[in-house]
């Protein structure tokens, strides 16, 4: 078990390899040809490292977009980059706008099904509360660190999963694009008829027994101030608990990572979905039964994109058309309002 585990990881650590080596033959010829515009590379990457490291900046999709953007336009991408990924940020960002208001359109919120779900999946007991009285001691430890830095990466990583398959398999990224664009969207419509408040909200209302919102407490230890400008202004949706994108989303990463790569070299992937789970039960964000329903919605849209993009090739659909034609409308419809 021990060596198939090793042999998974150290196929994608020699693919990893073979890749950094290309890049190094790549920058290499262009110091012998431009020497300049390889020192301009090098400048703009070592200055968006220093701003990050000294500002603290919450990496949000605005915000990555216009850092892979400059990495792009030194890079000569700039164009590419644009075309594939503008309507993919702005269909997340409309997205997390809606979200921000769907508790506006539906104000009676559920409290007690996932409670009564949780206890009934686990004997009487709510994961939350026994994974803090575990963890939980008052302090911030270092593994609140580590589920808090997979909890924020809940935009990040999808995007640089599509910068991945972009570069490695161009033929996968509007799939991929597809599916994130349906899970998101169909958790939105439930948001509407179903707002459904997390934990910590349950328990301040009294519902359960206490449970700590503890990435309040990781929040300022990690000294991190300021959002970036667009999400300053949009008013997180506190009741969009079921199903939990942050469930689903990395599920979703994992299907396409397994298709990208293969099961094979990707199963050991496994850690990164089990590894947030376990943090938003523990952080009292999540119900396990929201991550199973946010689980559920990620395979569904896996397998709705998957045969929509299967489709495509055989009755010739600009799917690609479709999603600026979206992005377009929605765009106007939230500009008119």
């Amino acid at each position: 078990m021990i060596l198939f585990v090793a042999s998974g990881i150290i196929d994608v650590i020699i693919t990893a390899v073979k890749r950094l080596l290309v890049l190094l033959a790549t920058l290499i010829a262009w110091q012998k040809i431009h020497p300049a515009l390889l020192a301009l590379r090098i400048i703009v990457l070592g200055l968006l490292i220093a701003f990050f490291a000294t500002k603290r900046t919450f990496l949000t999709p605005d915000t990555l977009f216009l850092v892979l953007l400059a990495i792009a336009i030194v890079f000569g991408q700039a164009r590419a980059f644009v075309y594939r990924f503008l309507p993919f940020v702005a269909l997340l960002l409309v997205y997390d706008s809606f979200r921000s208001i769907a508790d506006d359109l539906n104000s009676f919120v559920h409290f007690t099904e996932m409670i009564q779900a949780d206890r009934w999946l686990f004997g009487g007991y709510l994961p939350t509360a026994t994974l803090q009285s575990w963890w939980w001691h008052g302090v911030v430890q270092w593994y609140d660190f580590y589920f808090y830095f997979l909890y924020t990466m809940h935009f990040v990583v999808p995007i640089l999963l599509a910068v991945l398959i972009w570069k490695i398999r161009e033929s996968l990224y509007w799939p991929f694009v597809g599916a994130l664009v349906i899970l998101s969207f169909g958790a939105f419509i439930t948001y509407i008829f179903f707002p459904a408040a997390p934990p910590w909200m349950a328990s301040d209302l009294g519902y359960i027994e206490p449970i700590h919102r503890v990435s309040s407490d990781i929040w300022f230890a990690m000294g991190i101030q300021n959002f970036s400008t667009v999400y300053g202004n949009l008013s997180p949706n506190k009741v969009a608990a079921v199903p939990s994108l942050h469930a689903a989303y990395p599920v979703l990463l994992l299907l396409f990572a397994a298709k990208l790569f293969t099961w094979r070299k990707m199963w050991w992937l496994v850690f990164y979905p089990v590894s947030v789970w376990i943090g938003i039960f523990y952080l009292g964000e999540h119900y396990v039964v929201d991550a199973i329903l946010g689980g559920l919605y990620a395979i569904g849209a896996y397998l709705a994109s998957i045969k929509l993009f299967t489709l495509k090739e055989h009755k010739n659909i600009s799917i690609r058309g479709i999603f600026w034609k979206f992005a377009e409308q929605v765009l106007k419809c939230v500009a008119r309002n």
